[in-house]
């Protein structure tokens, strides 16, 4: 299990920012290894043990370079406040307060609205965007579903870093509700790939058949896509 190594944290300067680091202890581990978390704007250290802690500030240190390389790849934060621009089915949408309405959250044209005050707008478009992507990812699963004939158990919304979709052995299948902002083909693809689980519960030659007839062309650039893509969905709200 990996541990918090208050001991281990910093702030590591590259190039004109202060970066935190996170030190974190995995008994599992065999070498020091790091990585750039693009969510929450910090570098993450996992060492086998805390004996290593010295050994990875060199480490560190002889890697501001690729780290100030890697941060700067980084999309800026969106935060979700009057006058910001989200995707929503990867066409850009502008936020726009309204505090007198009493409409919860609507869309016209390119322009969100929200109503309410200021400070409870994120909570909002954040939800709104969730009952968007529920209602979107349900009835691509129930289209992909009937085509393989199989019946797909609960599906749950995550805001999962990792994964943007999973099916379980109950057949219940999990999604980002991050995907609402990708484009509809995207969408179309990770729903595929989910379902087509319910088939094969690997990644056998006939799993990728049944993407295939499901989303036919999609596969290589809908991964392709999220590559690229991805890390700024994950940096809006």
């Amino acid at each position: 299990m990996l541990r918090e190594a208050p001991a281990g944290d910093r702030l590591l300067t590259v190039g004109d920012r202060a970066v935190p680091v996170i030190t974190r202890i995995n008994p599992r581990a065999r070498r020091i290894s790091l990585k750039v978390d693009a969510v929450a704007d910090r570098v993450v250290v996992v060492i086998p043990h805390r004996r290593h802690e010295a050994a990875a500030r060199r480490f560190l240190d002889s890697k501001v370079a690729w780290l100030a390389e890697h941060l700067g790849r980084l999309p800026p934060p969106v935060v979700l406040a009057d006058g910001a621009e989200v995707p929503v089915l990867g066409h850009p949408v502008r936020l726009c307060h309204r505090p007198e309405a009493r409409r919860g959250v609507w869309q016209e044209g390119a322009s969100l609205c929200v109503s309410g005050r200021a400070e409870h707008l994120p909570r909002r478009v954040r939800d709104w965007l969730r009952a968007r992507a529920r209602d979107e990812i349900g009835a691509r699963v129930a289209a992909h579903a009937a085509r393989l004939d199989v019946a797909p158990g609960r599906i749950v919304l995550r805001d999962t870093r990792s994964r943007w979709g999973s099916c379980a052995p109950s057949r219940d299948l999990s999604f980002s509700w991050r995907l609402m902002m990708a484009p509809g083909w995207v969408l179309d693809y990770v729903t595929a790939h989910e379902v087509a689980h319910l088939r094969e519960m690997n990644h056998s030659a006939a799993f990728w058949r049944h993407v295939e007839t499901l989303a036919p062309g999609l596969r290589g650039p809908a991964r392709a896509w999220l590559r690229e893509h991805g890390p700024a969905l994950h940096r809006v709200g």
